[in-house]
C-alpha cells in the first residue's frame, strides 16, 4: 500500500491578484490551498494528455 505524500508548491504573482484571491477565499470559507487544487484539477481534465492512468491520482 503506498501513502499519499503532499508536496509544496509555490507561485509568484501580483501582490492585488493574491489580495483578491485571499479575499473572495475568506468570504466563501474557503481555504486557498483548497481552491488551487480543485482549479488544477479541472484545468488537468481538459488539457492532460499522454499520462497513463497509474500516473493520475
Amino acid at each position: 500500500m503506498s501513502a499519499k505524500t503532499n508536496k509544496e508548491m509555490h507561485i509568484n504573482m501580483d501582490d492585488n491578484l493574491k489580495k483578491r484571491f485571499h479575499a473572495t477565499c475568506v468570504m466563501q470559507s474557503k481555504k486557498m490551498n483548497k481552491v488551487v487544487i480543485e482549479l488544477i484539477q479541472q484545468w488537468l481534465e481538459t488539457n492532460e494528455i499522454g499520462l497513463p492512468n497509474e500516473a493520475k491520482s
